[in-house]
C-alpha cells in the first residue's frame, strides 16, 4: 500500500513553536472509546467512537475484495510486508490515504485503532528485516484481510515487525496507536507498542480508550470496585433516616471527565450494567446508547487550539460505528448528520470489483431531518 509520506535563531525558534504547537493540539484532539456488548443469542457488538478534533480526518467507507494484493510502503519508499485479502472488508479510511483506522471482515473480525499517544512507540526499521517489516498504519487492513479470529491475529502480528514513518498531518511525528482486535466469540485482544516492544493482552470487557497503557488501565479499575447498577438503600444513623437524593446512587464516584483513564472507567461500567438485549440489531440500539455518553465538543478537546482548523467543525465526535459480528453489518452515524446508516457485508459481492473502492460517509454535510406529517 501506498503510504504518504540553516536559520536564524529566530526563525528556528518559531519553527520549534510551530511544531510544538502542532504536535501539542493533535495529541489533545484525540478522545476515542470502545465497548462491546453481547446479546442473550450471542450476537457480539463492538462500538466506538470517532474522536479527532484538530481537523476533519475526511473519513470514507471502503470496500476491499478478496483476492487483492497489497504491499507496505515503508520510510525512504521500500517495500515490506506484501499480502493478498482472504476475507473481504468493509472499514473507514482517513485522510485519503489507502489505510484503515476500524473495520470489519466477513468473518465478522473486528479491528479498531486508537490513538496512544507519549506511549506508543516503534523498534527502529532494520535494513535486513524490511520485506518481514509492515507500517502501523498499515495494521488494521493487513489482519481483517488476512484473519478470522484473535488468536490468527495474535500470529500474524508476531509474524511482523511494525514499524512507524512520520507523518506531516500529525506535525511529523510517528502515528502512535494501538488496537483492540474482537471475534464473533466475543474473545479480544489489545495490541500494544511500547519501549519499541509488541505487547499483547487479553481484553475480556471488551473496553479501550487511549493512554496510558492497557494494563495500566485494568489495574486503575481496581479503584472502582464499589460501582453497582443497583441503587443503595437509605441507611439509619442514630435514628436519621438517610434517604438517597435521587437515582444512581451506585454510580457515585464514577469519574465524569474525559480524560482516556475516566473514559475507561465509565466505558466499563455502562457497558457492564447495560440493558438486556436479545439480538444482534437491538444491541446496536444499546451501543449507540451508551457510546453518546462519550460525545465530546470539539472546544473540550482543543483548548487553546483554536485556528487549528478544530473550530470549524461540529464535534470532538467525527462519528460514531458499531459492528455487529454475527449478523455482519455496520450502522454509523456522523457530526454532520446523526441520522443511522448501514452497511450489510452480506449484500457485498467480494468477488470482484477495485480492490479500494470508497464513498463518503455523508452524501451531504447537513442533517436528515424527517418532517412530521401536519396534526
Amino acid at each position: 500500500m501506498k503510504t504518504p509520506t540553516g536559520s536564524s535563531h529566530l526563525t528556528l525558534a518559531l519553527a520549534l513553536f510551530v511544531a510544538t504547537a502542532t504536535i501539542s493540539s493533535v495529541r489533545d484532539a484525540e478522545a476515542c472509546t470502545c465497548i462491546t456488548l453481547e446479546a442473550s443469542d450471542g450476537a457480539v457488538v463492538v462500538g466506538r467512537t470517532m474522536e479527532w478534533a484538530a481537523f476533519d480526518v475526511d473519513s470514507k467507507v471502503v470496500v476491499i475484495p478478496r483476492d487483492c494484493e497489497f504491499t507496505s510502503e515503508l520510510v525512504g519508499g521500500r517495500s515490506g510486508v506484501s499480502w493478498k485479502t482472504t476475507h473481504g472488508v468493509v472499514g473507514f479510511d482517513y485522510l485519503d490515504r489507502e489505510n484503515l483506522i476500524d473495520g470489519m471482515n466477513e468473518q465478522g473480525l473486528v479491528v479498531n485503532g486508537l490513538y496512544h499517544p507519549g506511549y506508543a512507540s516503534y523498534p527502529t526499521l532494520d535494513p535486513a528485516q524490511v520485506a518481514s517489516s509492515i507500517e502501523v498504519t498499515d495494521v488494521p487492513l493487513y489482519l481483517l484481510a488476512t484473519c478470522a479470529s484473535t488468536e490468527e491475529s495474535r500470529d500474524a502480528i508476531n509474524a511482523v515487525s511494525v514499524v512507524a514513518t512520520p507523518m506531516k498531518a500529525l506535525g511529523g511525528i510517528q502515528p502512535p496507536l494501538h488496537f483492540l482486535i474482537t471475534e464473533p466469540s466475543g474473545k479480544a485482544i489489545v495490541v500494544e507498542f511500547f519501549e519499541r516492544r509488541i505487547r499483547i493482552f487479553d481484553a475480556p470487557l471488551g473496553v479501550l480508550t487511549n493512554a496510558p497503557t492497557y494494563d495500566w488501565h485494568m489495574t486503575n479499575l481496581r479503584n472502582y470496585l464499589g460501582f453497582s447498577a443497583t441503587e443503595r438503600s437509605s441507611i439509619d444513623v442514630r435514628g436519621a433516616d438517610l434517604a438517597p437524593l435521587g437515582h444512581g446512587t451506585g454510580a457515585i464516584g464514577l469519574p465524569g471527565d474525559m480524560t482516556p483513564p475516566s473514559r475507561f472507567v465509565r466505558a466499563a461500567a455502562f457497558s457492564a450494567s447495560a440493558r438486556p438485549t436479545k439480538t444482534g440489531p437491538e444491541t446496536m440500539y444499546e451501543a449507540f446508547r451508551i457510546l453518546d455518553n462519550f460525545n465530546v465538543p470539539v472546544e473540550a478537546v482543543t483548548a487553546g487550539a483554536k485556528g487549528d482548523g478544530g473550530s470549524e467543525l461540529r464535534s470532538g465526535t467525527q462519528w460514531t460505528v458499531a459492528y455487529d459480528t454475527r449478523n455482519l453489518t455496520i450502522q454509523f452515524h456522523t457530526m454532520n448528520n446523526r441520522r443511522i446508516r448501514e452497511v450489510d457485508l452480506k449484500d457485498i459481492d467480494f468477488t470482484s470489483g477495485k480492490c479500494y473502492r470508497r464513498r463518503p460517509m455523508d452524501v451531504s454535510p447537513e442533517e436528515d431531518v424527517k418532517k412530521l406529517p401536519g396534526f
